[in-house]
């Protein structure tokens, strides 16, 4: 036993307590070798625990998957999805949601990651025939990538403008009209108007007076169009700036892959929690803070028994933890073979929620205080959601600010951009990871250069005067719709194809842990039931997509189902492939085979795969031949 150790003592498979994870199961040396069936791929296999990385310290991998998991969304997104969903009584389905689908996706993605050191296509291997699953969610993650480093670009316009006095967004200019009234004083509540299209805004501005902070939204920054009927319009050069200032910093720390990412790590998921510290005790301080939490958590107990509520929920907790495109998959097949992912897995999704409660009391009290300074009670009158929080809600109420205002719209435009890079590196790499798994000669930086140059590339359509249509365009039809498709998909493949009972003792096998009936009912049976529910509402209440109330023109929603189509008709484009491949010799035998996981499946450990293909072999063959009831207890309940 100690000789296998020493012998075997690569990196990759060396637990955080610095023994090998080979001592986890028992691996005699006299063993026969088992019989290779597929001699080539094992061998191949064997090869890839020298090349691929792993994170220098556990800790890197927990920070990397906070930076990842804790974005904007838990700062723009979450805050107004609870407060147009019950205020304080949302937390009530969010956190059922949180245990029934968020805890249980993040841990199996964790675990499918470590256990076969496999990226997020490569994983698959588990079923060949859903490997177009893992293909579709890294084409859908490329498309977020493109236009999330295009609000970087924003966030950065804003972070740089936020060094000058007076805050440029503080008072109006002449071009503006007499219709602006400066944010730096005056009643604007009821001026910011981004639910308001601009032929709505023209029209009435002779009217009603808009704020400075969002006519400088759309008129100095945005260059917003009133429609994109005659196109988009060129690329505005301060915001190509932008994005191209936040590549070269994704670049720079994912050049080196996981040693430098994780490097990194440490300043990106620590950093924003200090500012936003610094935010909340700002905000607490000032006159009506108090009123405008309350108004956040207030909880509207009417509306907890609405569908669209625990729709609102699903989807939250769905994409603030990033959960089915693919990341957490390859984050975790950078990890030791004996890490503790359940731990982690705990870890995060409870961090995300607070973190998400923690962002919502720090906005609303900052908020509150704007409603007081402008003499109003209503503060529904001050709240804009989304990107109007980021970038006209929360400047208007900087703008007020008598002491520094500089100093907190720094702070805030800096955690944002700080909280965007955390996530999109999470994202890159995904892409990276799929690419290299694929093509292992494909340096590290030569690909994460080219992602980088293609994206910025593809990213230019987003900094135009009508980049905000295309924006909520691709997020509708290329992360909206793929995502939840292909995240449904891969819940039954594992749970009931590679099979549950499967996974959890793959778990045994890694961490020497029995897994609970929770995780046991929650993968088989409550979450993919949930997902399914959720995709049936969600196409039976779809209605065609706008923005600001506006109507894309037909060329757009048809660029719109395209995207979707390419990222969906992955799954039985490569079914067939898969097999048409299989070597069986009948078509029966060839559907069996592409449903099978391949031979090398496993551990990437040539000793620790042997051993996993005996036990696992010695547990499954009792089953079979049961019937099909007997199979789906099994299967449930092991």
């Amino acid at each position: 036993m100690e000789s296998h150790h020493r012998n075997h003592l690569n990196p990759a498979f060396v637990g955080d307590d610095g023994r090998s994870t080979a001592s986890t199961v028992d691996i005699s040396a006299t063993s026969p070798p088992a019989p290779r069936e597929n001699a080539v791929s094992d061998q191949e296999a064997g090869k890839l625990p020298e090349e691929r990385a792993t994170w220098g310290k556990g800790v890197e991998f927990l920070m990397s998957c906070i930076a990842m998991s804790v974005g904007l969304g838990n700062v723009w997104r979450f805050p107004f999805t609870a407060l147009d969903n019950g205020g304080g009584a949302f937390l009530i389905p969010y956190l059922i949601v949180l245990f029934l689908i968020g805890k249980p996706i993040y841990y199996l993605e964790m675990v499918i990651g470590q256990f076969s050191s496999r990226g997020s296509v490569k994983v698959f291997d588990l079923c060949p025939a859903m490997k177009g699953v893992g293909i579709g969610q890294v084409i859908s993650i490329s498309l977020v990538t493109t236009y999330y480093v295009g609000i970087m670009g924003i966030t950065l316009r804003y972070l740089f403008d936020s060094f000058r006095s007076p805050l440029p967004w503080s008072e109006c200019r002449e071009e503006w009209q007499s219709t602006c009234v400066a944010s730096s004083q005056g009643n604007t509540s009821r001026m910011t108007s981004l639910g308001m299209d601009m032929e709505r805004l023209q029209s009435q501005r002779q009217s009603q007076p808009v704020a400075s902070a969002e006519l400088y939204f759309l008129k100095e920054v945005l260059h917003e169009k009133p429609n994109i009927e005659d196109g988009i319009g060129m690329p505005n050069w301060e915001l190509v700036l932008g994005l191209f200032i936040a590549w070269a910093c994704v670049f720079f720390i994912i050049r080196r892959g996981v040693k430098s990412s994780g490097k990194a790590s440490y300043f990106l998921a620590i950093f924003p929690y200090v500012v936003m510290g610094v935010l909340l005790v700002r905000a607490v301080s000032l006159p009506g803070s108090i009123d405008g939490i309350y108004y956040f958590i207030r909880p509207q107990w009417g509306k907890i028994l609405d569908p669209k509520v625990w729709y609102a929920a699903v989807t939250q907790c769905f994409y603030s933890l990033s959960v089915c495109f693919g990341n957490i998959i390859m984050y975790a097949s950078y990890n030791k073979f004996g890490h503790n992912v359940h731990r982690d897995a705990m870890i995060v999704t409870s961090l995300d929620t607070v973190t998400s409660l923690l962002a919502g009391c720090t906005i609303f009290g900052i908020l509150g205080h704007l409603a007081h300074e402008i003499g109003t009670d209503d503060i529904g009158t001050v709240v804009k959601g989304g990107a109007g929080l980021a970038f006209i809600s929360y400047p208007d109420a900087i703008a007020k600010f008598k002491n520094l205002p500089q100093i907190f719209s720094v702070l805030f435009f800096l955690m944002l951009f700080v909280l965007g890079i955390g996530s999109n590196i999470a994202m890159t790499s995904c892409s990276v990871t799929a690419i290299r798994d694929r093509f292992p000669n494909f340096k590290q930086w030569q690909c994460s250069l080219l992602i980088a140059v293609v994206s910025f590339i593809i990213g230019l359509i987003y900094v135009t005067p009508g980049g905000q249509y295309m924006l909520t365009l691709v997020d509708f039809f290329g992360a909206s719709m793929i995502a939840l498709v292909l995240g449904i998909a891969e819940l039954y493949t594992i749970g009931w194809i590679y099979g549950t009972d499967r996974l959890c003792k793959d778990i045994e096998f890694m961490l020497g842990m029995k897994v609970g009936l929770y995780w046991r009912l929650c993968w088989s049976i409550i979450t993919p039931l949930i997902m399914t529910i959720i995709l049936v509402y969600f196409y039976a209440t779809y209605q065609p997509l706008t923005y600001n109330n506006i109507v894309y023109p037909s060329w757009a929603y048809n660029i719109g189902w395209t995207i979707t189509a390419f990222g969906i008709l992955q799954l039985p484009i490569w079914m067939v492939v898969a097999i048409v491949r299989d070597p069986g010799r009948t078509l029966g035998a060839k559907i069996r085979g592409a449903f099978t996981p391949k031979k090398n499946w496993g551990p990437m450990d040539p000793l620790l795969r042997e051993q996993y293909h005996k036990e696992i072999e010695n547990e499954l063959t009792p089953k079979r031949g049961q019937g099909v009831w007997a199979a789906i207890k099994q299967n449930i309940f092991g």
